[in-house]
């Protein structure tokens, strides 16, 4: 075996990466047994340890328990025909005075404009990995503030259109910043890790696409209610291009759900002080609308 980091599957769990130094204590200790599934970098497809060269066992190791048929190894090679995925809700679990004391810092950052590449950056190394998706363990975020910097300073500084008195030029920066914040989209998306790997995401939606959709919520604040819908419809259409991933991905979320929680979060913050909580609560729920479905073979 040449020396590298091998995965283990045991009733219907993964473990590792284990060194391969560590193979043979494992192996004695009943951790791994012949029929335990494992994987290492350069392998097609999960194996039986059995049937690796170089594992060696007694003939006394005892087996694991049959894996399940819908059992996914999360972060493992592709999947076969046996493997299907299993979906789920997304779920988050960041707390109220983190997430408040963030949010914050990317406001001033934005404000500040210089140094709203390292907040935004900052801002996603940190959430990323308080967000669980089903069968995607130990989310992380990886992109570098020096990978798209000047998108981060003109999007700050499209924010102060409105302060430069100058006659329909936030009408004009409206879709630049938008544009912006579509390549905000596709780099995150492209930047998220699981178990130390990528995930190959990405976003198949188009520029013109995402300032449309934008464009169409604007407007439909004049309705006064009608915008809520507009917003459920936008993050169907958001999490329908999500691309690289086998399972689609839904946002759930009704319109009236949106409206009512939005009007209780501005009622409340009236008064100032629940701001943090209003927050907190609301973007859990936001994040809890997404699911993933299961894998598509």
């Amino acid at each position: 075996m040449s020396e590298r980091s091998w995965f283990t599957a045991f009733d219907g769990k993964q473990e590792g990466p284990f060194p391969e130094s560590q193979i043979g204590s494992l192996i004695g200790a009943g951790r791994i047994t012949r029929d335990t599934l494992v994987w290492a970098d350069g392998m097609t497809d999960w194996q039986r340890a059995g049937d690796v060269p170089g594992f060696v066992f007694s003939a006394r190791a005892p087996a694991p328990p049959p894996l399940s048929p819908s059992f996914r190894l999360p972060g493992g090679p592709p999947a076969n025909d046996l493997d299907m995925a299993v979906g789920g809700q997304v779920a988050s679990d960041f707390g109220v005075w983190a997430l408040f004391g963030r949010v914050l810092l990317l406001i001033v950052g934005t404000l500040l404009v210089i140094p709203a590449p390292w907040v935004f950056t900052a801002f996603y190394r940190w959430i990323i990995p308080h967000i669980q998706v089903p069968q995607r363990p130990n989310l992380a975020f990886t992109g570098k503030v020096g990978d798209i910097w000047w998108v981060f300073i003109l999007y700050a500084l499209c924010s102060y259109a409105g302060l430069a008195h100058v006659r329909y030029l936030p009408f004009l920066l409206f879709p630049l910043q938008l544009a912006l914040a579509w390549l905000i989209l596709r780099w995150v998306l492209a930047n998220i890790s699981s178990e130390g790997r990528p995930l190959a995401l990405g976003f198949g939606g188009s520029v013109a696409g995402y300032i449309g959709w934008n464009l169409f919520l604007e407007i439909s604040i004049i309705s006064i209610i009608g915008w809520a819908w507009v917003e459920t419809a936008w993050m169907r259409w958001i999490a329908r291009n999500i691309t690289g991933t086998a399972r689609p991905v839904f946002f759930n979320a009704t319109g009236l759900e949106v409206l009512w929680r939005t009007i209780v979060v501005v009622l409340a913050s009236i008064f100032v002080i629940p701001i943090p909580w209003m927050i907190h609560w609301y973007a859990r729920w936001f994040l809890s609308q997404f699911s993933v479905g299961k894998e598509m073979l």
